[in-house]
């Protein structure tokens, strides 16, 4: 049994319902929409949000309908959240399949990821918690800003350490925070709780989008998954950027040259590949991912110890580890 598997162990008969309240929002009379609904279904991934909504109710409390319709909500705007970054970004693949965009169109995705969006809405209004909807609707509008504040640097090669973490928290972080966050919501767990809880989702999320910044500097034939693609996209993260803000050599100079001209030939990203890991940025950002990793675990400390905080633990173990 492997990790993940283990971390949904203590939640599996949760999951089941879950996943039928999935199926069940995702219906609709409509054929091109049902084709594309029934192609999102068939290549969603590990559902790690949804998971965190679940086990962060459960440490709190009983998980109820609030809860399901909080992690639908959730997974739903996730969801969107990608299918409009693809159409962004111009990423024609996500998890190894053709992504919405690449398969029917820009205008079809778009209007798609507005649907799934509308849904999550929905979802979140039937919790009838209004923290729980402020917490979302919040949520939905830091996603943009990040998305655009990345869009809006216009020289990339001069982001630093700071913009970096604001990207990530904006984009990544608040994500995983407000997963645990409506959990504990849906339960009424006390303050304390929540606070803890919300902590523990923004590092776990700020160490899962470093590790996948990670793997854009390594082949993919190591990992099993395409790589370079932030690289190829003109964006730079945190091993990158250590690696320029620790050089001062010719090299140094070569590599911001082939970023603010966006020269990014196979050799060049290659190049960039070798710089990052020459310099030490990989090594560094690794290092701050698993400073993160204890920082999410430590938010635990205060819950009781039970099969619920230690598949949490695992969770945060499962963000630095994993290996796609």
């Amino acid at each position: 049994m492997n990790l993940i598997d283990n971390i949904r162990q203590p939640i599996i008969e949760e999951l089941h319902v879950f996943k039928k309240t999935f199926g069940d929002a995702l219906e609709t009379n409509n054929p091109l929409l049902l084709n594309i609904i029934k192609y999102i279904l068939e290549g969603t991934g590990k559902q790690l949000r949804p998971l965190l909504v679940i086990l962060s109710a459960k440490l709190c409390g009983e998980v109820n309908v609030a809860t399901y319709n909080g992690a639908l909500s959730l997974e739903l705007l996730h969801n969107a959240s990608l299918i409009h970054d693809d159409v962004v970004d111009d990423t024609h693949e996500r998890r190894g399949r053709m992504s919405i965009n690449a398969r029917w169109t820009n205008k079809i995705a778009i209007l798609t990821g507005d649907y799934l969006l509308s849904n999550a809405l929905i979802s979140a209004t039937r919790t009838k918690n209004l923290e729980i909807l402020y917490s979302i609707s919040q949520i939905g509008m830091e996603l943009s800003d990040g998305e655009l504040i990345q869009l809006s640097s216009s020289q990339q090669s001069k982001i630093n350490e700071e913009d970096y973490f604001k990207i990530i928290k904006k984009k990544t972080a608040l994500l995983f925070a407000t997963c645990t966050e409506v959990g504990g919501l849906s339960v009424n767990a006390d303050r304390e709780s929540l606070i803890h809880l919300r902590n523990y989702g923004e590092y776990m999320g700020l160490c899962f989008q470093i590790k996948d910044d990670i793997f854009d500097y390594y082949n993919d034939i190591e990992i099993g998954k395409p790589t370079a693609n932030d690289l190829q996209d003109g964006k730079i993260t945190l091993p990158l950027i250590y690696a320029l803000q620790n050089s001062f050599d010719s090299e140094k100079e070569r590599v911001m040259m082939m970023i603010d001209t966006k020269d990014f030939t196979n050799d060049n990203v290659n190049f960039i590949m070798r710089f990052a890991h020459e310099k030490g940025g990989v090594d560094y950002a690794t290092k701050r991912m698993n400073e993160f990793k204890i920082k999410a675990i430590a938010e635990l400390d205060n819950f009781p110890d039970n099969e619920i905080k230690r598949a949490l633990i695992m969770c945060a173990e499962f963000a630095a580890s994993r290996e796609s």
